[in-house]
């Protein structure tokens, strides 16, 4: 049995629960989120204590991969409608900066033209400041991958350290050329 999937989810109040046979439903307000399952795990709710728990039918090594998966998705899922998830991208770099156009996100990078970003609607993206970007959400995958769509237009590079990189990221520097 896998130990973070036999751990079970709590489901604070406000949040529904929505089970079929190989899909659950999760909602809070207006926003819902939702996950297909694999045949081989069991879910059950328990109404009274407010907790999902997830069961493998198998012991094997993939069913146990699985258990601690599904549960790890389902526990985002109700983390995500009740807190939700930010990224916080930094600009490093001279003339590098970021801004707000509307639902747009315009980037200065040291390219020839600016670059436009347009977000997904469940995205929401804010620059508090022209070096700094965050992502707002309830997916956290979704959040994840919008992240990194707009870190990979401009990679901190290892020479000068410039470019989009999270907040808080280590970029390994190299030594340049060294004189004759």
């Amino acid at each position: 049995m896998s130990r973070v999937g036999k751990q079970p989810i709590k489901v604070p109040a406000g949040v529904e629960i929505y089970i079929d046979q190989n899909l659950i439903k999760i909602t809070k307000g207006n926003n819902e989120l939702q996950q297909e399952l694999n045949p081989s795990i069991v879910m059950k709710f328990d109404s009274e204590k407010r907790e999902i728990l997830l069961s493998a039918t198998n012991n094997n090594k993939y069913q146990r991969s699985l258990h601690g998966l599904y549960r790890t998705l389902i526990h985002n899922m109700v983390e995500g409608l009740t807190k939700g998830f930010t990224k916080r991208l930094e600009i490093v770099g001279v003339g590098y900066r970021a801004e707000m156009k509307g639902n747009s996100l315009m980037l200065s990078l040291g390219y020839s033209h600016p670059i436009i970003f347009r977000a997904p609607k469940e995205i929401k993206l804010v620059a508090p400041t022209n070096i700094v970007i965050e992502v707002h959400g309830i997916d956290k995958q979704l959040v994840g991958q919008v992240a990194a769509k707009i870190r990979s237009f401009r990679p901190p590079e290892p020479y000068k350290g410039k470019g989009i990189r999270y907040a808080g990221e280590q970029v390994r520097r190299k030594a340049g050329k060294t004189a004759a």
